[in-house]
């Protein structure tokens, strides 16, 4: 339990955040009828898939229902990643949500399947209920009595230890009591740490001696004629000293599986080399949860994992994902592909969008459509915005006029190349010029492939047939 405790403030540190492709998504854009807006938190059309995704986002939510599983399918570039980060922004911090790549699982130094468990175990969390005696009021006094040092020869000794034998007195009070209590040197260094003193209302943890500071008594704000504009003035607490307060720790199963399966397992989670962790383990981790769950210091919470490109997994994936999703305490599984009818790899037979028919029968099927030519000019306001570029109105159109023939993302990227364009020629605001000169400087999809069938005689290992250069150019 102390491992998890130092788990969960762990999680408690600064994140720095980085402009990514999908770091303008802020949610679903739904408002509380569960109907899609047309441009909210960061979301642009994708209407009826946004609507189903929020009916989903409910089921999550109530944490009811398990073992349920959506496929996400649409063509490249029609927002279906960019759905389920929406729907992870949605659920909050509280509800795990594991995200993991179909060509990752071939790639680890792990089985298929535990790859695939592990994955699992990440997206469904435990919520671990812990009552805690805790000392809660106002310092009334704070005296630390220091020994004198030794002299002489046994000076350096006696300065270590002079740091062990501090003793001193707190005295704490509530609007009912006033106690006086004796401290020992480990409990004088956390106040002296947090910097404790007279007028201070303070927790104390009994168990763990962990100080809080909850900020100046209302009673001592006229001490000072000049206060700093952090400070923040509480009442004095009511009622008695000593106090039982529930402490809520928010976990997963892979995190609680990992600190088990070795002595070290704490710092594996860091490491990320947590390996395989034997069926044993996770046996009598489950059997474990199960009695905190009678007990009542514990819940499951069902969250959510995302596979992208589930194309790439092979029939034995599927086999297993077959029988995961029958479990008790399995999440909600969201896939995303943008193959049409492919083959199943590891197999001869061919299927929509590479998924057996009988894990398809599971699925409920969300499609995305492509954008509209309105639409990419609103993503590409809102990613201007989103990457600190002022851009002119013809710059835009020109800009969305590119994405409409060829794709969203090639427009996308285009945006900081041509601020860096624009930087260049000692510009502040990107224009028609900035745009038409990364357009020539950087090739889209058609182009590259034209140019490659131009020119394919004069590259390595060219295996296009020169009598299907035509139908080859005219596909692309």
């Amino acid at each position: 339990m102390a491992e998890l405790k130092r788990l969960s403030e762990s999680r408690d540190l600064t994140r720095i955040e980085r402009i990514g492709a999908h770091s303008h998504i802020r949610g679903l854009g739904l408002d509380s009828a569960l109907e899609a807006r047309a441009v909210s938190e960061g979301m642009v059309g994708q209407q009826s898939a946004r609507k189903a995704s929020g009916l989903m986002l409910q089921l999550i939510r109530e944490g009811k229902i398990a073992g349920r599983a959506i496929l996400l399918a649409g063509q490249p570039g029609t927002g279906k990643t960019a759905i389920a980060m929406g729907l992870a922004k949605s659920l909050g911090q509280e509800t795990p949500f594991a995200t993991v790549s179909g060509s990752e699982l071939f790639s680890l130094e792990m089985s298929k399947t535990e790859a695939l468990t592990q994955a699992f175990r990440r997206a469904i969390g435990v919520r671990i209920k812990e009552e805690a005696e805790i000392i809660e009021g106002e310092v009334v006094e704070l005296t630390i009595d220091r020994p004198v040092a030794a002299t002489g020869s046994g000076a350096s000794g006696s300065g270590q230890s002079s740091s062990a034998s501090k003793t001193g007195k707190l005295t704490l009070k509530t609007t009912d009591m006033e106690t006086v209590y004796d401290l020992g040197a480990k409990m004088i260094e956390a106040l002296t740490k947090e910097k404790v003193q007279s007028g201070d209302v303070i927790t104390l943890d009994k168990a763990s001696g962990k100080v809080t500071k909850l900020g100046r008594s209302i009673g001592r704000s006229r001490d000072y004629d000049a206060i700093g504009p952090h400070t923040k003035f509480v009442r004095c607490p009511e009622g008695e000293l000593q106090k039982r307060k529930e402490v809520v720790h928010c976990v997963t199963l892979h995190e609680i599986d990992v600190i088990n399966s070795r002595t070290q397992g704490f710092l594996a989670l860091f490491t990320g080399d947590t390996g395989e962790i034997r069926a044993e383990v996770r046996e009598q981790i489950d059997t474990k949860v199960a009695e905190w769950r009678e007990e009542g210091k514990a819940e499951i919470v069902p969250g959510v994992l995302f596979i992208d490109e589930v194309h790439m997994l092979d029939i034995e994936c599927f086999s297993f994902l077959n029988r995961a999703l029958e479990n008790d305490m399995a999440p909600i599984l969201v896939i995303a592909t943008n193959r049409g009818i492919t083959t199943i790899r590891g197999t001869n037979y061919k299927s929509p969008h590479g998924i057996p028919a009988d894990f398809l029968d599971r699925l409920l099927i969300i499609c995305t459509q492509p954008y509209t030519e309105e639409d990419i000019r609103k993503i590409l306001d809102i990613r201007c915005e989103e990457e600190d570029v002022e851009m002119s109105k013809d710059a835009k159109v020109l800009l969305t006029k590119i994405g409409a023939e060829t794709s969203l993302r090639y427009a996308i990227y285009l945006i900081t190349a041509a601020a860096l364009a624009c930087q260049k020629r000692r510009g502040k605001i990107v224009e028609m010029e900035d745009i038409s000169r990364v357009y020539q400087l950087f090739l889209d999809v058609k182009r590259s492939t034209q140019y490659l069938m131009e020119y394919q005689s004069r590259y390595m290992f060219n295996e296009v047939p020169r009598e299907a250069d035509e139908d080859q150019t005219t596909q692309f």
